[in-house]
């Protein structure tokens, strides 16, 4: 299958096999644990809904894990969050792959979008990573080895309108992953940031979105052809072969570096997207 010998490197490179999720009771984090379970990792995962994380488990025990260990909480409770990475740590005798893709979605215009929504979005995206990171990096650099991977998106760098606080909540988890990526480096750890597009998830179930934006997102990632499953594997294998920034799928690859290239061209790109989007909008309601 694609990615196998990506991922028996990953394997290779940590014998131990111990992996920390965070949102790691559905969606990426869960499609995540899944491909790790079936290769023999033991399992951390972190989760605020204790249902879901109890099906889990059952699915993944399953699947082949080694183990698996599961704990509810809050990653915006910073000292509940790294009680439990240290459980898990201690229980296994240290940890070696984070993967943080606990998140959730704002959208509106910037106008029309609460202080509040900006409150709730960047806690748990870019706050609750952060945290994470603080919790997880102590036990990788004491054993001069491990990998976080950090759940950024797409709409990190293409910043598209009717998104700002999403977008910009983002871009910060792309920041801080290669702030730390450089800080850790001679520690033996490797930080890389995933930035995917739209794929099917449960992202959108918790969303804060006037009723016209939330639907335009729902029909976006519906149409998508992407399964978290598939995204998963992806992401595991190239951050396996050591690539820092994982932007994904293909055509985001492109928007990539145009965006990086032509900054100036890019926002003129995305202003004429736009304008077209609306004007195709109204074509349809007649």
């Amino acid at each position: 299958m694609p990615h196998d010998k990506s991922l028996a490197r990953l394997d290779a490179r940590f014998p131990s096999r111990r992996a920390l999720v965070t949102g790691g009771a559905s969606g990426l984090g869960l499609a995540v644990a899944g491909t790790l379970a079936v290769r023999g990792w033991h399992l951390g995962l972190l989760d605020l809904d204790g249902g879901r994380l109890q099906e889990a488990a059952a699915r993944l025990a399953g699947a082949g894990a080694g183990s698996v260990w599961t704990r509810a909480v809050d990653t915006r409770d910073e000292p509940a969050l790294r009680a439990a990475v240290d459980a898990f740590a201690a229980g296994r005798g240290g940890l070696d792959l984070a993967f943080n893709s606990a998140g959730v979605a704002v959208a509106g215009r910037f106008l029309e979008t609460p202080a509040g929504d900006w409150d709730w979005v960047v806690a748990i995206n870019l706050l609750g990573v952060a945290a994470s990171c603080r919790a997880e990096l102590p036990h990788m650099v004491a054993a001069r080895a491990g990998l976080v991977v950090n759940v950024a998106s797409a709409a990190g760098f293409v910043s598209g309108a009717d998104m700002s606080a999403y977008n910009a909540s983002k871009a910060a988890v792309i920041a801080l992953s290669e702030t730390l990526a450089q800080e850790h480096q001679a520690d033996g750890v490797q930080v890389s940031v995933a930035m995917p597009g739209f794929f099917r998830t449960r992202l959108l179930e918790q969303a804060r979105a006037p009723a016209a934006a939330l639907g335009t997102a729902r029909r976006i990632m519906h149409a998508s052809n992407l399964e978290a499953d598939a995204v998963a594997r992806e992401i595991l294998a190239r951050v396996a072969d050591g690539e820092g920034h994982v932007v994904l799928p293909r055509e985001y690859r492109w928007l990539w570096r145009f965006k990086r290239l032509s900054p100036r061209w890019f926002q003129r790109f995305m202003v004429d997207f736009r304008a077209r989007k609306e004007a195709a909008a109204r074509a349809r309601r007649g």
